[in-house]
This record gives structure tokens, sequence and C-alpha cells, in this order.
């Protein structure tokens, strides 16, 4: 299979993702149904820049992002990487098992959790210094001296190394966690929420060590996160999933000023805003989110969403550039005029 042309300076770039999990019942274990978990993704990201992936929990965000790394293997769909290792642009979703682990060097993931992502059992430094023992890239004393500066560059001490992960607050365990992601000088790093489980003084100064990181070492981010001000913060662009669909997508400014799907018009009216004389115009959703074994014909958010018409139940809605490289899929998104929402 030929490579998939990608523009100058696009790094990633994913059509037709799926990722489907079996429901299995009975005795015999037999397959009766899938979870649509992520259904048909496309999305691409710049060199340099953060692609921002929002929507509720239970959307596909972070399983999107994990088959995009084949942590987790995909049942469909293509995703190109300009890889500087294989020196081309490969299909991740067809390489062997070497030249996966090649671009393993390339492709890192910051977790969620940062107690359950390290291994209590190892110190700091035999935690950030696994991958340079795995790839064979560093050992012994020339090991110990590149965990030293990759502890620097997050904003630990060199000493740290001899600790273990429960001697640490939550916000230097998610430190421990960057450093780690970077050991390999990777190009692009999925940011799996990095900060939704820590305190809020402490998230600004993690999401600040982002952003200096990605300056400093030429960083591509895919940034998963719930919270909207976060993603507002430190994306470039903003994709906006919904039951394992992306329905829109945007440079940041213009889908907080002009959002174009109903679903994104209602995620951004719950963003709370620390101004005491502004009155949120807060969109209440009804009904419960559809289950992704059996998602709603047409458009997937008809069932909740206030502006439906018959033809949204009938019809899937098309992706369609609105100028500007804003994208949605909706089909009343000419016609409708949503409001911008004030988030801090």
């Amino acid at each position: 299979m030929t490579a998939e042309p990608m523009d100058e300076g696009v790094l990633l770039r994913v059509t037709g993702l799926k990722k489907y999990f079996p429901v299995k019942k009975g005795v015999f274990r037999r397959t009766v149904g899938w979870v649509k978990a992520v259904d048909d993704v496309d999305m691409f990201i710049p060199q340099g820049e953060t692609l921002g992936l929002v929507g509720e929990s239970g959307c596909g965000k972070t399983t999107c992002s994990r088959t995009i790394l084949r942590l987790i293997e995909p049942t469909a769909g293509e995703v190109w990487f300009r890889s500087k290792t294989l020196n081309k642009v490969v299909n991740v979703t067809t390489v062997n098992r070497h030249q996966m682990k090649l671009l393993r060097r390339e492709m890192q993931i910051i977790f969620q959790d940062p107690y359950s992502s390290l291994n209590p059992r190892m110190t700091v430094g035999a935690i950030v210094g696994e991958p340079l023992l795995v790839h064979r890239v560093a050992r012994g004393q020339e090991m110990r001296k590149r965990v030293a500066k990759l502890l620097e560059a997050v904003g630990l001490k060199p000493e740290h190394m001899r600790r273990y992960p429960h001697e640490f607050s939550g916000g230097q365990r998610q430190r421990i966690g960057i450093a780690r992601a970077l050991a390999l000088e990777p190009q692009l790093v999925v940011c799996d929420e990095p900060v939704s489980a820590l305190d809020v003084s402490i998230q600004a100064q993690v999401l600040n060590l982002l952003e200096d990181l990605q300056d400093q070492f030429g960083l591509t981010y895919l940034f998963v996160a719930h919270d909207l001000s976060v993603v507002k913060h430190i994306s470039n662009r903003v994709a906006v999933m919904y039951l394992g669909v992306i329905v829109e997508l945007a440079e940041t400014e213009t889908l907080f000023a002009h959002p174009l799907h109903p679903y994104t018009e209602a995620l951004l009216s719950a963003v709370p805003v620390p101004d005491p004389d502004y009155e949120a115009d807060r969109i209440l959703l009804q009904g419960d989110v559809p289950s992704p074994v059996n998602p709603p014909q047409g458009c997937r958010f008809h069932p909740r969403c206030s502006y439906a018409k018959e033809i949204c139940s009938q019809k899937i809605p098309e992706w369609v550039d609105h100028g500007d490289r804003h994208f949605a899929a909706c089909h009343l998104a000419t016609s409708l005029s949503l409001r911008g929402v004030k988030v801090a």
C-alpha cells in the first residue's frame, strides 16, 4: 500500500479510525453485538501544534488516543505518521513489530492517573530510565546523566532518582510520568487527561510545564480532556467527540466564539466562569447518552438535540468545511445561529 499523501508540516493524520469491542453472552461466549467505542474518526495534527480532544466521559476519547498509538489494536482505519526514525510517512496500523518498536520512540503517552501509572516497586531513576534500557539508548552512568537532566527539565531534582513514587505528591508524580514520556525524545505525545486528577493549583503548574516543554523540545500534543477551560488554554485546535464520532473541529478561538454543532454549544455552556456578574445561560441536555452498542440512526446527537429536525433522525450528517478549516457534522450548522460562550 502506498503512503497516504500528507500536507507538508502535518505530523499525524487519522482516517476512518474504528475500534469495536465484542459483546459476548452465553456459556459459549458468543459475540452478540459490538460496542462502537470509536466509529470512523478523521483528524490531523500539524507539527508542533496541540489538538485538544474533548467530550463527555465515555464518548471514546481515551480509546481513540490509545488506538492511534496502537496500545489498542484498531478494528479499521489508518493512522499516518511522519517518522524521522524510518525517514518516511508510515501507516502505524500496518507496520511490523520491529518498525512499531522504532515508532514507540517517537510516539509516547502521559497517563491520566499519576498513582497507578508508576510502578511502586521501582525507584524514580528506574522508572524514567526504563525506556532508555528497553530501546538500548543508554545504560549505566550515561543513563543516570540523562535521567538527571530529564528530572531537572520537569522541575524535579537529580537526587529524587533514589526515591520511590509513594514519597511524592500527585503533581510531582505526574512530572515523573512526563519525564518518562520524554526520555526517548518523541515527536508526538498523547496527554490523556494529565491534569484531571490534580488539584486546581497544581493543574496550572503542570499545564505551564507542558507548554514550556513543547517550546523547548518541539513537541506535538494530542491533549485529551473534558475540562474546556484547560483545553482553551493549551490547544491550537479543538476536536469535539460524541458517542465515538467527531462532530466538530476548528481553531480554538473560532470554536469557542462560534460553535456550529449543538453539542459543542451545550458543552461550552457548562463551563464555570469565575465572574460573579456573569449570568450563565446553561443548556441542559435531555435524556441519557445512547448506548454505543446500538447508536441512534442518522445524527447520533439528535435524541438530545433541541434543534433536531426530521432529517436528523434519518440521515447521517456529512463532514463539511464551513470555512477557515472549521469542520462540523450537522444538518443544521448553516441555518443555526449558535452563540459563543464566555470561558475563562
